[in-house]
C-alpha cells in the first residue's frame, strides 16, 4: 500500500488491487477510512475536523488522485501527490 501524500499527521495511500468505486485510503493515529474522490467517507472511521481536512485536499487534488487511481489499478509506480498546506 504505497503512501502518495503525507500532512498534518494524516497519510493517504492506494492498494494496488483497488476495488470499484475509485477511493483513497486515509491513517491519522488510530482512525482510518477510505474516501471517494471528494472527500466523502465511504468506509471507516475519522475525526470530524481531520476528515474535512482530507475532504479539502482530495477537492484541490482530484484531477491527481484519478490519474493514482488508474496507475494503482494497473500496478504502475505511482507518484506523491502535494499536500495540504
Amino acid at each position: 500500500m504505497p503512501s502518495v501524500c503525507e500532512f498534518f499527521g494524516i497519510t493517504i495511500y492506494f492498494y494496488f488491487s483497488e476495488h470499484q468505486p475509485p477511493h483513497f485510503h486515509a491513517n491519522y493515529g488510530e482512525f482510518w477510512a477510505e474516501f471517494d474522490f471528494e472527500g466523502t467517507i465511504l468506509n471507516g472511521k475519522f475525526p470530524p475536523r481531520v476528515a474535512g481536512l482530507v475532504m479539502e485536499w482530495a477537492l484541490l487534488r482530484n484531477k491527481e488522485l484519478q490519474e493514482e487511481w488508474k496507475l494503482a489499478r494497473l500496478r504502475k509506480t505511482l507518484k506523491k501527490i502535494k499536500p495540504l498546506e
